[in-house]
């Protein structure tokens, strides 16, 4: 079979004019085209697909999980967050009620393991690091789309963990709002992680079966030889002696995920785990006695009286029919105890034993039984989320609570006093604290 014709300067040459591309690789820019910096005997296409595999199993729990997270929020009542998002809104459904741990779990494996995965993100961009300087950055308009979709790849998935991680503590030193900005950040990640994964399977495949894991994992260092050249330039040209084994290197990075998730996972299983939950955000010890659980918001962040919370306070209801509560009449009612997490967006939660009201039982006696959302209202005067809109199902389950006790004692003052909402499963946010009514309504 004849060969084809050698390129020449009138035809394209890797998809681009021959003089063009031969100009740029005469005059690449300061920094740029040298491989010779980079030179650890580790790199290459197999460690870069073990820390791809990794990331193709787990980025889409994370994903999917923070899209869960907005459905648990109600969009269909208009307090998701955040709000109007066009046609990424998500289909609506009733969140379940069942088990009540639902969206513990559910923002737990977010958060803990979006964190986990920061070092191996780290070390797969390490792996890569050569490829960023190499010069002339494309050969063809497939190469050019490629390149293009990891700028969107990488630049989502590094702003999508810098706020998270800043977001968790608390701390919006960025203009903008996190939940909108990350909600459109993780579609952006993604559409391009979905883009890359269409045009890099295969080369990781092939490079999967290169060679054998069990093998690396008893190699030592003193053993430990470079890949062989690679067409993707992540093989150093000019290799140092190794003072790392691929094992040690993938010890490293699975160690300081372990020790992530170590330091993390306490702020949502609690136990004994709770003292090791380091980045646990808003303190560990904001109450006394029973009360001792984390707050979101205090009293006097919300702007909570004394005054609003003492004898005069009373809980309007509203239904077929209208009326009016005191503590006291509350507390003479059928009592029911449950015990209850209450789980944040930030990842945190906390399990207690709840003792109130059953929602149910109050929209009975305000003449909805069968109510399709409750609309509950608090008293508070400062900040957002004064209320929320509970679905039927949450209204109607039996462990559906206005609590006005919590551990046997009463609720103090940040954690809702005189009285607050609990449900299973749903988010903290939309476990209103000191409620001033509650609307039941029909469909």
């Amino acid at each position: 079979m004849a060969r084809p014709p050698a390129p020449t300067d009138k035809e394209p040459r890797y998809g681009f004019p021959a003089p063009l591309w031969r100009a740029l690789e005469r005059r690449p820019p300061p920094g740029m085209g040298s491989t010779r910096r980079w030179r650890s005997p580790l790199r290459g296409p197999w460690l870069t697909s073990i820390f791809g595999l990794v990331l193709l199993v787990t980025i889409p729990i994370v994903f999917l999980t923070g899209l869960l997270s907005y459905a648990a929020y109600g969009p269909q009542f208009g307090q998701a967050i955040p709000g109007g998002v066009g046609w990424l809104r998500l289909p609506h459904f009733a969140w379940p009620t069942s088990p009540a741990w639902l969206y513990q779990l559910n923002q737990g494996l977010h958060v803990i393991l979006g964190l986990m995965l920061i070092p191996v993100v780290l070390a797969k961009l390490w792996s890569v690091v050569p490829k960023l300087f190499s010069w002339p950055p494309a050969r063809n308009i497939a190469q050019v789309i490629e390149r293009l979709s990891l700028l969107l790849l990488v630049g989502a998935l590094l702003f999508e963990i810098a706020t998270g991680v800043l977001n968790i503590q608390y701390d919006y030193v960025f203009g903008f709002n996190f939940y909108t900005a990350h909600y459109y950040g993780a579609w952006v990640f993604i559409g391009a992680f979905v883009a890359h994964v269409a045009i890099k399977l295969p080369t990781m495949a092939r490079a999967l079966r290169s060679r054998s894991l069990r093998a690396e994992l008893r190699t030592s260092t003193a053993d430990t030889e470079p890949e062989p050249p690679d067409e993707h330039g992540l093989v150093a040209t000019h290799p140092d002696r190794p003072t790392l084994s691929r094992r040690g290197a993938l010890r490293l990075v699975g160690g300081g995920a372990l020790f992530i998730g170590v330091i993390t996972i306490g702020q949502s299983i609690g136990g004994t785990a709770r003292p090791l939950a380091l980045l646990l955000p808003r303190g560990r010890s904001p109450g006394d006695g029973p009360n001792d659980f984390p707050v979101n918001k205090t009293a006097t962040a919300a702007g909570i009286e004394p005054a609003s919370t003492g004898g005069a306070w009373r809980l309007r209801l509203s239904g077929s029919e209208q009326l009016a509560l005191s503590r006291d009449e509350l507390l003479a009612m059928s009592l029911h105890t449950a015990r209850l997490p209450i789980a944040c967006v930030e990842g945190w939660s906390t399990t207690q034993d709840w003792t109130g009201v059953r929602l149910r039982d109050l929209a009975a006696l305000a003449g909805t039984p069968q109510p399709s959302s409750a609309h509950v209202m608090s008293i508070q005067q400062a900040g957002a989320f004064r209320g929320a809109v509970l679905q039927a199902n949450q209204t109607l389950h039996p462990d559906s609570l206005l609590a006005l006790r919590v551990n046997g004692v009463d609720l103090s003052s940040d954690h809702g006093f005189p009285a607050r909402i609990i449900v299973p499963a749903l988010p903290g946010v939309h476990c209103t604290k000191w409620v001033g009514s509650i609307e039941f309504r029909s469909a």
